[in-house]
């Protein structure tokens, strides 16, 4: 039987329009998103938050069924248009995969009175004076929920800190009864347990009960297929170890699991993998940084160091790969916007070679309205075709010259239009000599995303020599697989 290999599509981007019609919109392209190669969809955090339709959703309060914050539907739509999404996702042969936000919680109810103690901003292990009574929003009771599904009531004792004293007028990082932050997380300013919010505590059993008893309710709900994890360099790193594997026990199968943990340190990100039992995929961000640094400097970039300390280098059977996401957009905080003319570079590093697994960004490939940016259009969706009927066996490398670098897949023979050579410039035009393997001796090849015209007859041993323009990528298939994909 022939096993596909994952391909997924970060289904939203931060701009999104706030007109309740999300939900649908990912409901009506199940059957596109399925055929164009997609294996899974990463759906945007279905909450709504603080700021009620207009939250983004990564301040949890509730999933757009009860009438609080202002509104009853989040900014996708509502709780029963998000479950027939998801079905629907499903029904097409979709995995279907949420977003968890289990840092923080914004947007409560009632203020308490606490005693805390202030700690220093970029230090969070230097206390500042000693232990006072502040005023903070801490209290969350869900008036519009009523008590339906849980009647548990959140306070100050399930959260480490806030960063607001209201009593005072002040802003700080305050830890409730200085009872500490937790100690396993990213060392960033010292301990980078707080990052937003009101920082749950998963020192507290009461509220690691509480959150396991949410996912309990929340995959018997939605029958997930995996989960992205938000944030989780402030969360305690083995936090997430019992709550994913009792999601498993509950599905009674494997779920797809990654983490979101923003550092540009390996060593940081196979820690963290280490911590986690394993259990934990995470996004590679130094892969990102290294398509973001080729990008802006351009014809000095020095192609053969792309993978250089990178999770996919590094730790390839953890390392979900991208080019861009809601975070990276621009105006986000952690902007790092890919050029342009370097994302099909970047798509085709991550979609056709052998290692990690790709996430595709919704605004790449749908566009950002908001911000004029049109996508990529025609080309990026060949790659993910490609990728679906071309890119499998094994693959050679040819990393040999800082401006103008290749692989080949060599296709296996159960894959009758499988195989391909990749050839790209950041700097002039030139050819690379590659071998595609015996399989497809005599064949023509030609190019995917007809950047190049001439076709390459290979050899009687599977060698071709492969043009490229300045600037560009080729991607190269043999002539029955450029016309099924073209389909």
């Amino acid at each position: 039987m022939q096993q596909k290999q994952a391909t997924i599509l970060q289904g939203f981007e931060w701009y999104l329009p706030e007109d309740g019609k999300h939900w649908r919109r990912l409901t009506e392209k199940a059957s596109e998103l399925k055929k164009l190669g997609f294996t899974g969809v990463w759906l945007p955090p279905a909450y709504k938050g603080a700021g009620g339709s207009k939250e983004v959703g990564y301040a949890t309060y509730d999933l757009g069924e009860f009438d609080q914050k202002g509104s009853i539907a989040t900014k996708y739509g509502t709780k029963e248009e998000y479950l027939d999404c998801v079905r629907t996702l499903k029904a097409a042969g979709l995995q279907v995969y949420a977003d968890i936000v289990f840092d923080h919680f914004i947007g409560a109810d009632e203020e308490e009175t606490i005693p805390a103690v202030e700690y220093a901003m970029n230090n969070r292990n230097q206390a500042l004076g000693d232990e006072q009574m502040i005023v903070a929003w801490t209290k969350f009771t869900f008036p519009g929920r009523k008590g339906k599904y849980n009647d548990y009531i959140w306070t100050w004792r399930n959260f480490s800190g806030v960063d607001y004293d209201h009593l005072n007028q002040k802003h700080g990082i305050f830890n409730f009864a200085n009872q500490g932050w937790n100690e396993e997380v990213d060392d960033e300013n010292g301990n980078y347990d707080y990052l937003m919010g009101c920082d749950l505590n998963m020192s507290m059993p009461e509220t690691v009960e509480q959150l396991d008893k949410w996912g309990q309710w929340y995959q018997k709900l939605t029958d997930m297929d995996g989960y992205r994890l938000d944030a989780v360099k402030h969360i305690q790193f083995n936090f997430f170890n019992d709550w994913v594997k009792h999601r498993r026990q509950e599905k009674e199968s494997d779920l797809f699991i990654v983490g979101e943990y923003w550092s540009q340190e390996l060593k940081k990100l196979e820690n963290y993998i280490a911590s986690s039992g394993g259990l934990i995929s995470l996004f590679d961000v130094p892969l990102h940084y290294r398509f973001y640094e080729a990008a802006t400097s351009k014809d000095t970039y020095d192609m053969r160091q792309l993978f250089t300390d990178t999770l996919v280098q590094s730790r390839p059977d953890w390392a979900i790969t991208f080019v861009d996401n809601h975070d990276t957009q621009k105006g986000q905080s952690l902007e790092s916007w890919v050029e342009t003319w370097f994302k099909i570079h970047a798509y085709a590093t991550i979609l056709l070679r052998k290692t990690g697994t790709p996430m595709v960004f919704w605004g790449d490939l749908y566009g950002i309205p908001s911000h004029g940016f049109a996508g990529m259009g025609e080309k990026l969706e060949r790659l993910i075709k490609a990728r679906a009927c071309c890119a499998f066996g094994r693959e050679l490398e040819y990393f040999d010259d800082p401006h103008l670098v290749g692989w080949t897949r060599t296709g296996t023979f159960d894959r009758k239009k499988s195989g391909l050579a990749v050839v790209m410039s950041n700097e002039g035009s030139g050819c690379k000599t590659m071998a595609v393997g015996a399989l497809h001796a005599g064949e023509t090849f030609v190019d995917l995303l007809d950047n190049q015209q001439q076709k390459v007859v290979l050899d009687e041993i599977g060698v071709g020599t492969f043009p490229v323009n300045d600037k560009q990528v080729s991607v190269y298939v043999s002539e029955a697989a450029y016309q099924e994909l073209l389909k």
